[in-house]
């Protein structure tokens, strides 16, 4: 319950530092700064989330060689058996 307060407090402080006071009559008039920052950080959140995706692939893969090898091994152990 406190972070769904929390949570739209936070909301609410980033509309009203958006607003601009000329137009409004109230607001924090940061909305070009905003903009600014996301500009500035969507080459290096691009960059991250694309490391992310690769270490991702690469664990997928060696799951499924890892599954590949664990299914042989029982079908040896199962033909054996018999």
């Amino acid at each position: 319950m406190v972070a769904l307060i929390v949570g739209i407090l936070l909301i609410f402080f980033t509309v009203f530092a958006s607003l601009p006071p000329e137009l409004i009559g109230f607001g924090l008039g940061w909305g070009s700064d905003i903009l600014l920052f996301l500009r500035g950080c969507m080459p290096i959140l691009a960059a991250f989330i694309g490391l992310v995706s690769i270490f991702i692939g690469i664990a997928d893969l060696k799951d499924k060689q890892e599954a590949k090898k664990e299914e042989a091994a029982a079908k040896a152990s199962g033909t054996k058996g018999e």
